[in-house]
């Protein structure tokens, strides 16, 4: 009798507790939400997210702060969000180490698939592959064919260990059969300084930091990273199509939210968030840096990252690559 009581109790319980919890998420949300951006204020991700943040600041209600956490190639801000509490109001742009740093470090202070609970993919970057004027070639074939004539006599610049732009150099190498010499520095800004000045020949740099400078014809661009032309350079091929067909690499950032977070609040905001993408002033202000909106499921983006983890950690380890 008594357990049968204690039992009724504790189902009368839950479902108070879940009765509360549904009107709670029905008036999410109610205060402000932080938008941890794990890199420095400037840059696409930050662009990203401001651009976004101020749509959704709109649409809800209720402001949505940036909160840039540089550092560590992005592990600090993400770790903040993993330790954040699961109520809706912390979330997290990743930059697309996130899907490589699992292959760099031997332990991470979170856990990249099951700490994060994915809402929505919200812009990729492509980079464009860039040369200094003097490397006798005029399309990617052209510089597959230097390279091969001249082998660990070109150089290319990576903007830092395991960023999209060290991986696009590798993948180059293995999918022409080349050898280049990888040079690192410490962001793209000096990689491409040196690469005007002559000191390294190639560069997968993002768009708009190499724009003005192709314009001028300071660097000489060959193809861009995606499977499709870009619209603010659709002159420029992409490398698939000059030279090395199923050639892919583009940055990307993704919203996500603490694991545990309830499902009714990450649909809104995926819902919100679509919203947004969807907008032709977004989808105008994107479009001018070179990015391309995302948009999609929270279980796109959750097959998206693991298809991301699995591609690059073959080529980190093929590669050799180890984290700094």
């Amino acid at each position: 009798m008594y357990r049968n009581s204690l039992v009724a109790s504790v189902l009368v319980l839950n479902l108070a507790f879940s009765s509360h919890s549904a009107i709670a998420q029905s008036g999410y949300p109610s205060r402000p939400i932080r938008l941890i951006v794990p890199s420095a204020a400037g840059g696409g991700t930050d662009f990203t997210a401001r651009t976004i943040g101020q749509k959704l600041t709109e649409s809800l209600g209720q402001t949505v702060i940036i909160d840039n956490r540089s550092g560590a190639a992005g592990n600090i801000g993400v770790e903040i969000a993993a330790k954040s509490s699961p109520d809706g109001y912390t979330l997290v742009m990743p930059i697309t180490s996130f899907s490589i740093n699992p292959h760099l470090y031997a332990k991470l202070p979170f856990d990249t698939v099951k700490d994060f609970a994915p809402i929505v993919l919200a812009s990729s970057a492509p980079l464009v592959l860039v040369i200094n004027p003097s490397v006798p070639a005029k399309s990617v074939s052209e510089l597959i064919a230097v390279a091969k004539a001249k082998p660990g006599q070109l150089n290319y610049a990576n903007s830092g260990n395991g960023t999209t732009a060290h991986l696009a150099g590798e993948l180059l190498k293995k999918m022409a059969g080349v050898s280049l010499i990888s040079i690192p520095y410490k962001g793209g800004g000096p990689a491409v300084i040196d690469l005007i000045a002559g000191r390294v020949q190639i560069y997968f740099s993002t768009i708009p930091a190499a724009l003005a400078h192709v314009q001028a014809g300071k660097l000489r661009g060959l193809a861009v990273t995606t499977t499709k032309r870009v619209n603010l350079i659709p002159d420029i091929p992409t490398v698939a199509e000059s030279g090395l067909p199923g050639f892919e690499v583009v940055g990307w950032f993704g919203i996500f939210a603490p694991a545990a977070t309830p499902r009714p609040v990450i649909a809104k905001l995926n819902k919100e968030i679509n919203d947004v993408l969807r907008s032709p002033e977004t989808q105008q202000r994107f479009a001018s840096q070179g990015l391309i909106p995302g948009g999609g499921t929270p279980e796109e983006l959750g097959r998206f990252l693991r298809a991301e983890l699995a591609r690059w950690g073959a080529l980190i380890k093929e590669a050799g690559i180890q984290g700094s």
